[in-house]
């Protein structure tokens, strides 16, 4: 068994579902669990109704619900045409869905106020909506598919728009809804991303969460491998968007894609990978667009040779510089700084400290109002806005003599505010000025991939 993962490019339109079915059809032999993202575009859209519900304007929410509609509604007629009876069961089903959630859209701008709990069951309709459409496709297409509500295998915490899945349940609940389902058929089909609490209640895993939801599936299911289908050509060794000249890479550790994804890339979500590690699943990432290509495989760390293999970013962090001459040789400063972080919930991610300062970096999307005014009772707090994290990766690269100075050599025109070395030795990364971004990602990889700077030592 193997479980298949499809984002929104993949099934943006006619051309890309009708690939995806064509991809699905060649993998039966292995019985396939298929998750789905919504349309491309369609969680945004969402997330928009639900804004305008949270302000009370009906009006705005119910044009661009209609917009939803008439998207799905068209796009079921396209794949199903040919059969008058099954496109009209389709469409019918896409008009109950939405039509559902305009009545559920209608009472919060009734109410005027948007709950966390309503949010995510508004946000949860654009994987319903997608994996009903292509699961009339697929069996219209010959594939006999079964489908399976993914918020009756994937539970989580009481956290509505970011749940924390719960992995005793989920192993218990996925066997049972994947084996009721595939009887009588050839294939099944879920939703990525969207969950339900212990109590039932509509949860999401937060944004990207579909990855996630395949390789909770797939850990549950002991499934042997989990493909990510996506539109660009496996894992690269830097944002092509950013840089020239990038390299497909044939194979990466667990650690590696790991670090890769939390440090930016953006091919996979940051929390793809633990459930498989679990199981020790190989996970592929792989084009939709070009099925034949080898892509990406995620293996474990004895099967990946040393040495760099990508130049990841983050474009917007802060950076936090805490002094205090208080936290000289006394026990449990760090400790309080850090309890101050967990308390409103501010993930760290780089860390250098020397006797009297410590330096760190968030994410420029957090808000650190209160961390700062609890942190500036005890030290002195200066925040740096406007900085750019840029991270090399690649295995034991703490054996590459002369890496960082030479790589740091090669940026002799640009401010580098901070240099953290990750204690795996998977990463090594530093802190630079937003504007250079580019320019930094730019040379770094230049010489790591085109100098053969990999091959240099001191």
């Amino acid at each position: 068994m193997i479980v298949m993962k499809f984002g929104g490019t993949s099934v943006a339109n006619y051309e890309a579902i009708s690939r995806t079915v064509s991809i699905v059809h060649s993998k039966l032999a292995e019985k396939p669990i298929v998750v789905v993202s919504a349309l491309s575009k369609v969680t945004d859209l969402l997330y928009k109704i639900a804004d305008n519900a949270a302000e009370g304007n009906r009006a705005a929410a119910d044009e661009k619900l209609e917009e939803l509609r008439l998207r799905h509604a068209g796009l079921a007629s396209e794949l199903l045409a040919g059969d008058s009876e099954l496109c009209a069961e389709a469409v019918g089903k896409v008009n109950e869905i939405c039509g559902t959630l305009a009545s559920f859209v209608g009472a919060v701008c009734s109410l005027g106020e948007l709950t966390d709990r309503s949010k995510a069951k508004i946000i949860s309709h654009g994987e319903w909506l997608s994996s009903t459409i292509i699961c009339y496709a697929m069996n219209h297409r010959g594939i006999k598919t079964g489908f399976i509500d993914a918020r009756k295998m994937i539970v989580t915490s009481p956290e509505y728009m970011k749940g924390e899945p719960v992995i005793e349940e989920i192993v218990k609940r996925v066997p049972e809804e994947v084996s009721k389902a595939y009887q009588g058929a050839d294939a099944v089909i879920t939703q990525g991303f969207i969950a339900s609490t212990v109590k039932g209640e509509p949860a999401v895993l937060g944004r990207g969460g579909s990855d996630y939801s395949a390789s909770l599936i797939g850990m549950a299911a002991d499934a042997s491998r989990i493909e990510i289908w996506t539109d660009v050509d496996g894992v690269r060794t830097a944002d092509p968007r950013r840089v020239a000249n990038t390299r497909n890479i044939s194979k990466i550790s667990f650690e590696e894609a790991a670090e890769m994804a939390h440090f930016g890339a953006k091919v996979l979500h940051p929390l793809t990978i633990e459930p498989a590690v679990m199981k020790n699943i190989p996970v592929y990432v792989l084009n939709s667009m070009k099925p034949e290509g080898e892509g990406t495989a995620i293996l474990q760390s004895d099967q990946i040779e040393d040495g760099v293999k990508s130049v990841s970013f983050k474009e917007n962090i802060l950076l936090l510089n805490i002094f205090s001459t208080k936290m000289i040789n006394v026990s449990g400063f760090l400790n309080k700084v850090f309890g101050i972080f967990a308390e409103n919930k501010v993930s760290v991610d780089l860390i250098s400290t020397s006797e009297a300062n410590i330096s760190l970096t968030v994410d420029g999307s957090q808000n650190l109002d209160s961390v700062v005014r609890e942190l500036s009772e005890f030290a002195e707090v200066d925040v740096d806005n406007d900085k750019s994290q840029v991270s090399i990766i690649g295995k034991n690269i703490v054996n590459l003599r002369g890496l960082l100075r030479q790589t740091m050599a090669s940026l002799k025109d640009c401010n580098i505010y901070m240099i953290s070395q990750g204690a795996s030795f998977v990463n090594i990364s530093f802190v630079v000025d937003r504007a250079s971004l580019t320019e930094v990602v730019q040379e770094v990889h230049r010489y790591l991939f085109e100098s053969c700077g990999n091959d240099r030592e001191a």
